[in-house]
């Protein structure tokens, strides 16, 4: 989603060469942005024609997309077999989807890399070119969880320690994001500067009476976790996400995850 600041200037002399906000920017920025927010929600891939061939049989493709921030994972999940995930910062422009990479584990040298994409979107389903021969058909996948309140990109900033206290994670180019959208879930460890990358894991989800249950249906660090259901308790406490509960590996865990949104759109990312 777009996050453009519109700067009041009220006695004060003009610098040359600066652009004044006018009504027709204002309805291209509110355009903008609805079509920004149509693009959210959970999306699974039905066909790839072009320079990549078709979808491959056996693999599932499943694109997030909140607050900003997309993501992409495509694994088997009867196989247990995870094969790659990308993603990072979307804008729409002009008509077109701006996707940048934040992470990538299919091309680490596409970090950084903006792509400029055009689009259809009709009903619940989602057709993107890239212009260099390759079409993408996404649908939408049917969100199970419409009133959940943690819908949305987070990235952790506070986890406890050893020792029992709260420590805060300084926003930087290292980060953890997770995305929730429709059923769907998915964190990412990454670093947007060096094109590391550390981990992954995602599904479904479900939210209920103050307990997040996560089934998970890839997990790059180890297979074995495919399959597994983990229970968490969550609350809200000013817009923070506070997560608590045992990890997959049966250790405690409890940490704060603050939405993208927040304080301005991808403050992180800077």
């Amino acid at each position: 989603m777009l996050c453009l600041c519109l700067v009041l200037l009220m006695g004060f002399t003009m610098p040359e060469k600066e652009t004044v906000a006018t009504p027709d920017n204002l309805l291209t920025t509110q355009q903008s942005t609805k079509a920004a927010t149509a693009l959210e929600g959970a999306w699974k891939l039905s066909n790839r024609t072009g320079n990549n061939g078709k979808a491959t049989a056996g693999e599932t493709a499943v694109k997030l997309v909140a607050d900003g921030f997309f993501s992409v994972a495509i694994y088997d999940k009867e196989q247990k077999n995870f094969k790659g995930t990308y993603g990072g910062t979307y804008t729409v422009e002009n008509g077109r989807l701006i996707e940048k990479f934040e992470f990538n584990t299919l091309d680490s040298t596409a970090v950084g890399n903006t792509v400029t994409s055009s689009y259809k979107l009709q009903k619940n389903s989602l057709q993107q070119n890239s212009g260099a021969g390759t079409t993408e058909t996404w649908e939408k996948i049917p969100a199970g969880n419409d009133q959940t309140p943690l819908t949305g990109a987070w990235r952790i900033n506070g986890r406890e320690t050893k020792e029992g206290q709260m420590g805060t994670i300084t926003p930087g180019p290292r980060k953890t994001i997770k995305m929730l959208a429709g059923n769907r879930f998915q964190w990412i460890a990454f670093n947007s500067e060096t094109a590391g990358f550390f981990g992954t894991g995602g599904g479904t989800y479900t939210t209920r009476n103050g307990k997040y249950t996560e089934n998970i249906e890839f997990f790059s660090r180890d297979s074995s976790r495919v399959g597994q259901q983990l229970t968490f308790d969550y609350d809200l406490k000013e817009g923070d996400w506070h997560h608590s509960g045992l990890s997959s590996t049966g250790n405690k865990i409890n940490e704060i995850w603050q939405r993208l949104s927040k304080s301005g759109r991808r403050q992180e990312a800077k």
